[in-house]
């Protein structure tokens, strides 16, 4: 593929610095992306850049996943309105190390030319006491340049201290580094980015006598005018410790439907053609579109059986007639995720040692129901179901056989009615 008609059909092109065009024709060109690790896990929101290195990839180029193990220690001021709270180094390196393993899913590192290559800035700096830095990297800008980016002026009124308004003079230098130690002739980013970028092909062409490009995307909003990424809970992780699988196939299900198109453009590997084909055959049924990306989305960023489970997930909460094995087929972890999903109770398993009475146990110890005298006239009445079997008798006992990976066991109280309990 042509990587800048790729973006451009995708609507991922916000700024690009002139000759980028012609200087990707020429042979494989080598770009990168930096990530500053801040957070244990990538969120959905990285995942825009992440999409940008893999179809910079994909078009026959090579990307270099820039780990920021240094502009992570300082803070980039860039969209913030305050200062950040920095990190422990412990605490970054432990982010760094979780995010690289996550790269790993989504960028060829393995084989072939353009394999991606990831590189912690950190080790451009560790050996560089603080009087090289101001006479090598310092020096290269003046006051005046830096304070004309936006990033900074933005800041100035509300305060900025010395050690974000620095961040720049990192981010130009680690262009710098990555253009004389790897080749690296292209730096992308969100349109925030745009001047940290350019500050870096400033840096290559006072230092180096060079020529480096850069290459921004829009920043990603919804329709509503709020910010991509984050649902009512918070920000939607890549890592299933943060955000389930199931979850995060409901944040694309329940994306409006005026951010279809954007979201489709900016994370599906289908083509032009085949989105469009897709678009003209459900352009009434936005949700069979919903459904098609977040498949895509939760089997790229998890797995195919994650897709699986969260499937099963969504059959037993939603379809009334879903089957004893559907239940007992759930793994522990999509066990916790229903637990999540539907009113759940926490009971000591020792109240299952030598076996509870169903009356106790949903009146009492789970207050599923009001009373003992509402527990008869529901089992009674077929209402009451224990891991989807009847029970048809008020004087029965309950015990650990009921649970599932020693821990769980559903409660129904007629068709609509689920419960999850969960034995400590």
């Amino acid at each position: 593929m042509d990587f800048l008609e790729e973006l451009s059909w995708r609507g991922m092109i916000q700024d690009q610095t002139p000759g980028v065009d012609e200087k990707l024709q020429e042979s494989m060109v080598t770009a990168y992306i930096g990530f500053d690790p801040t957070a244990p896990s990538l969120t959905i929101g990285n995942y825009v850049q992440i999409m940008l290195l893999k179809l910079f990839q994909l078009s026959g180029h090579k990307p270099i996943v820039l780990m920021g193990g240094a502009t992570g220690r300082i803070g980039d001021p860039s969209g913030k309105d305050k200062e950040r709270q920095l990190k422990s180094y412990q605490e970054l390196d432990e982010n760094l190390a979780r995010q690289a393993e996550q790269f790993k899913k989504f960028l060829n590192f393995d084989e072939g030319e353009n394999k991606a290559v990831m590189v912690n800035n950190l080790d451009f700096y560790k050996d560089m006491d603080v009087l090289s830095f101001m006479r090598n990297v310092g020096k290269t800008l003046t006051v005046n340049y830096m304070m004309s980016k936006e990033s900074v002026k933005k800041r100035i009124e509300t305060g900025i201290s010395f050690t974000e308004f620095s961040y720049q003079l990192l981010q130009g230098y680690d262009y710098q580094c990555l253009y004389d130690q790897y080749n690296c002739r292209l730096q992308m980013g969100g349109s925030d980015q745009w001047g940290n970028i350019t500050t870096g092909t400033e840096f290559i062409r006072r230092n180096s006598g060079g020529k480096a490009y850069a290459i921004t995307t829009p920043l990603l909003t919804k329709a509503d005018g709020t910010k991509f990424g984050k649902s009512e809970q918070g920000n939607i992780w890549l890592s299933a410790d943060h955000t389930s699988p199931y979850k995060f196939y409901q944040f694309w299900i329940n994306a409006a439907d005026a951010d279809l198109p954007s979201f489709t453009r900016y994370f599906t590997l289908k083509s032009k053609e085949e989105i469009e084909a897709r678009e003209k055959e459900f352009a009434d049924n936005p949700r069979e579109l919903k459904k098609l990306l977040a498949e895509e989305l939760t089997k790229r960023v998890h797995s195919e059986e994650d897709f699986l489970a969260v499937m099963k997930v969504s059959e037993l909460l939603f379809n009334r007639k879903a089957s004893k094995e559907t239940l007992h087929s759930l793994s522990k972890s999509a066990l916790a995720t229903v637990a999540e999903e539907i009113p759940s109770f926490k009971i000591p398993q020792s109240v299952l040692s030598s076996g509870v009475p169903i009356a106790d146990l949903l009146a009492d110890h789970t207050s599923i129901l009001a009373s003992k005298g509402e527990v008869r006239r529901a089992i009674k009445g077929n209402a009451i179901s224990i891991n989807k079997e009847k029970i048809t008798s008020h004087e029965a006992m309950i015990n650990h056989e009921v649970l599932l990976h020693g821990q769980f066991f559903m409660i129904e109280n007629g068709k609509k009615n689920k419960y999850m309990v969960i034995a400590e």
